[in-house]
């Protein structure tokens, strides 16, 4: 194993990115890069911090994690909205964390929009949450949440994802707070990047969705949905939190037929897929390597790393 080198010291801390659509591969490829190179792994997955929610986000297993520290795994609770603004105080306390202890920091998750704002490409509006204002606006459903933000803030209100719930609570949360959502800017970012991105042929990629949504009911996909509603989390937060969650309420209304189920889950994803894609076509940073290059991908960490030294 290469001993990675003590990168506090750099003016740069260096950490490297895995990215790529959904069910490309990238939280394999983080962890084989981890065994190599002395890292541990943080998620950048929106979903996967919550817990009880395994199957439908696809959350690395302990027996997948081959004993490779992961960070930002099962830390609130489903009921509790976890923000950018909290990935980015999470990420960066992890960061320093492995850092210190003489480790590589490995970065791998479908939420580019969190990465954006790691790395300083978005700078968000440092509002923390407001629990008392959070317990009253989680009793509205999304059309008074919109008339709400658009009356304190009618820029925000006409860029924003009207159906979303938790994104219009926090934006009306930074409203409240500052007045108006202030427009995302950039800033230097804090870090020196390798950002690896996983080119999957967009055929094999619906081959492995259409493998992905079969083997999640087989694990019990429904089931958990189930369980998820028994404990109190309710059918608009599921729906909100994730795309597989909402297509099987549907299934549990009578909506879907098993075989539809199956389509369903395999089309969503594939729409989120070709979603994800078109946001790293505009990353001119991301060095794209097909799936089966993992040696000259490690290869390539290797040479970065020894730039540093």
């Amino acid at each position: 194993m290469i001993t990675c080198p003590e990168y506090m010291i750099s003016s740069k801390p260096k950490i490297v990115v895995v990215v790529g659509p959904t069910a490309s591969g990238k939280t394999a490829l983080a962890i084989n890069i981890a065994k190599k190179f002395s890292g541990e792994v943080i998620s950048s997955d929106s979903r996967q911090v919550y817990t009880g929610l395994d199957i439908g986000t696809e959350k690395v297993t302990p027996e997948e994690m081959s004993n490779i520290p992961h960070h930002l795994i099962d830390i609130v609770e489903p009921k509790i909205i976890y923000t950018a603004f909290d990935f980015k105080k999470d990420a960066e306390k992890a960061i320093q964390d492995i850092q210190q202890r003489g480790k590589l920091p490995i970065i791998a998750g479908g939420t580019f929009f969190y990465l954006d704002i790691l790395l300083g490409r978005i700078k968000t509006p440092k509002v923390p949450p407001n629990p008392e204002l959070r317990v009253e606006l989680e009793k509205l459903d999304t059309a008074s949440l919109y008339k709400r933000l658009e009356a304190l803030d009618p820029r925000r209100a006409s860029t924003i994802d009207s159906q979303n719930h938790r994104r219009l609570i926090r934006a009306i949360e930074i409203a409240n707070s500052l007045g108006e959502v202030p427009k995302l800017k950039s800033i230097d970012c804090p870090y020196e990047v390798l950002m690896i991105g996983i080119n999957t042929d967009k055929q094999e990629l619906r081959t492995r969705l259409r493998k992905r949504a079969e083997e999640a009911l087989t694990k019990g996909l429904v089931e958990e949905t189930e369980q998820l509603l028994k404990t109190g989390v309710s059918r608009e937060r599921l729906s909100e939190i994730g795309l597989e969650y909402r297509v099987v309420l549907d299934y549990l209304d009578n909506k879907l037929s098993p075989e539809e189920l199956i389509q369903k889950l395999e089309e969503k994803n594939w729409q989120y897929a070709k979603k994800q894609l078109l946001w790293l076509k505009n990353d001119e940073s991301i060095e794209w390597f097909n799936p089966e290059q993992a040696e000259d991908i490690l290869n390539r960490v290797a040479e970065w790393l020894q730039d540093s030294e």
